[in-house]
């Protein structure tokens, strides 16, 4: 890998900025480019490692378009990999033109581009499994989509145009859906990171519908490889699922969290009424990453919840002043 170049969009992201660190770790040379300015180095795990093949750009894909090209003009990745995205799920019904400008709009004008750079091997997309909506029992990437969000439908109309791309242009665009990601350096409104904050300072959780709802958990790591094996070896014009064969409630993860901080559930958590549109469950069949891209999950919720943990308690001090709610930025 010590020739490849890779554009990372998106690369303040919780995912992004794990998988710029995966990359330099096997000697690529990358360019980060977010909307924003890099937040503090807790939140960037490729400023965690020594390197010096990494360059970051603050640029916006809604209003810099000129610049990400040219930057990608200059810099002439071998691959090119999307995780921006506006992500928020409850909060995409209050101003879901938001939603649809970034997830949609400035997604369709960046692929009109992308697909006459000749240079790039694999445009690889972070996509959702929210496009599926509410589901029972495992859904494969070919299962029918049914969002029931505002961002479950931006972010299925950009996969919708990503695959007529590639059908009408030979756009060599690999999809990815992943399961719940967790991990050090999550955004501290997420809730493993939530719960444990609230846990160290005292403060009760708002539980949503109880944490009925059903979700599989991967460990950032392994989303990080799959998504590496999806440029790899990824076939254009395909979606391959990230997952682990591992499903729990938020009531079981949040439990969890108690167990291994000796904190009581009771204590912790205040039950709160379900959000808008919330899908009770989606579970993902991984069979296809596993088969055709050899991806094999490693790392186990326990150890997410436990790294979380640690990496909460190094830097308690400096979140203690951060907001544990999202905010927004259009």
């Amino acid at each position: 890998m010590a020739t490849d170049r890779y554009l990372v969009i998106g690369s303040n992201s919780f995912s992004g900025a794990s998988f710029v660190a995966r990359t330099l770790e096997r000697g690529a040379r990358v360019l980060g480019i977010s909307r924003s300015a890099e937040p503090d180095d807790a939140f960037l795990p490729y400023k965690w490692i020594a390197h010096d093949r990494f360059s970051f750009r603050q640029l916006d894909l809604n209003r810099d378009l000129d610049a990400i090209e040219a930057a990608a003009l200059d810099f002439q990745p071998d691959y090119v990999v999307n995780f921006a995205a506006q992500s928020m799920v409850a909060q995409s019904w209050t101003c879901p033109e938001h939603w649809f400008q970034t997830n949609t709009l400035a997604m369709v004008r960046l692929h009109d581009r992308a697909r006459r750079w000749k240079f790039m091997k694999k445009f690889v997309h972070a996509s959702t499994p929210e496009v599926y909506g509410n589901t029972s029992g495992l859904v494969d990437e070919k299962a029918p989509w049914n969002p029931s969000t505002p961002y479950a439908v931006s972010k299925a109309a950009c996969d919708m145009n990503l695959l007529a791309f590639h059908k009408a242009y030979g756009l060599p665009v690999v999809l990815t859906r992943a399961a719940n990601v967790c991990g050090p350096g999550q955004q501290l409104y997420r809730i493993i990171p939530k719960t444990i904050l609230c846990i160290l300072t005292g403060r009760k959780l708002r539980l949503e519908g109880g944490g009925q709802s059903v979700r599989s958990f991967i460990h950032v790591d392994d989303v990080v490889e799959g998504t590496l094996r999806a440029a790899k070896d990824g076939v254009p014009g395909e979606i391959y699922h990230l997952a682990t064969d591992r499903v729990q409630t938020i009531r079981d993860l949040v439990l969890e969290i108690c167990r291994q901080m000796g904190a009581s559930f009771d204590d912790c958590v205040e039950m709160a009424e379900g959000r808008l549109g919330q899908d009770a469950a989606y579970l993902l069949d991984w069979t296809k990453a596993r088969t055709q891209l050899g991806f094999c999950p490693t790392r186990t919720v326990e150890d997410a919840i436990r790294e979380t943990i640690a990496w909460i308690q190094r830097h308690l001090a400096a979140f203690r002043e951060l907001p544990m709610e999202y905010v927004h930025k259009e």
